[in-house]
């Protein structure tokens, strides 16, 4: 299963061509390709890649949901194995 993941945007680098990205402590470059972003703009990544920017409310919805899932793999003692 493919997953993308919700993270933030701390630096932009390259003339905006790359961009570090923080996913709840983990900081990751990524490419930005054609999508235009902001440092502090909430950006859904897939596979080292920026596929949108996230409206607020969206990006605080899947926070929420992956927090869940995490609780659950916790409390279960099973993980999925999906690393961010």
């Amino acid at each position: 299963m493919c997953v993308a993941y919700p993270g933030t945007v701390i630096e932009l680098r390259e003339n905006g061509k790359k961009a570090m990205v923080d996913f709840s402590g983990t900081r990751t470059l990524v490419q930005t390709g054609f999508i235009p972003v902001q440092e502090n703009d909430r950006v859904l990544v897939h596979a080292g890649c920026v596929l949108q920017v996230l409206k607020k409310e969206d990006a605080d919805a899947m926070d929420e949901i992956f927090a869940e899932i995490a609780k659950m793999e916790n409390d279960s003692g099973h993980s999925t194995g999906g690393n961010r």
